[in-house]
């Protein structure tokens, strides 16, 4: 009988596979920003939706446009900042929380009832023509 000798077979070191598996993950968050980014720059509303004085909830976007003054636009989240409640009820000029009673000015993000003690955070939006974007 002839006896062979077994030599261990050879992989790719624990660091390849750490490189690869770390590389994948990089390459799905980029991937998940670039789609963020698109989104982002998509039109949200046409300035006529927008009415002077007032404003309109756009709760996907978890963003409320307003109008303050004619052809003066401005845009504020829509999560209340007392206790981060998303808010959908606009009327007029002012959002409120359905949570815990905060009202809101959409004309400036302001407070106007407590118990929220900060303002809106203040959005991002570019106005093209008659097209709003969250930029």
């Amino acid at each position: 009988m002839t006896s062979e000798s077994v030599q261990p077979v050879s992989g790719p070191s624990r660091r390849a596979v750490v490189a690869a598996v770390g590389a994948a993950g990089l390459a799905v968050a980029l991937t998940a920003c670039g789609s963020e980014d698109e989104a982002s720059g998509s039109a949200l509303a046409k300035t006529a939706d927008i009415p002077e004085g007032g404003g309109k909830v756009f709760s996907a976007e978890k963003v409320v446009v307003s109008q303050p003054t004619a052809g003066d636009y401005k845009a504020f989240s829509t999560i209340c900042t007392h206790q981060n409640c998303p808010m959908t009820d606009l009327k007029e000029d002012t959002l409120s929380c359905a949570c815990h009673g905060s009202q809101f000015s959409v004309l400036d993000g302001s407070v106007k009832k407590g118990p929220a003690t900060q303002p809106l955070a203040a959005k991002e939006i570019s106005v093209s023509g008659d097209s709003i974007t969250l930029a």
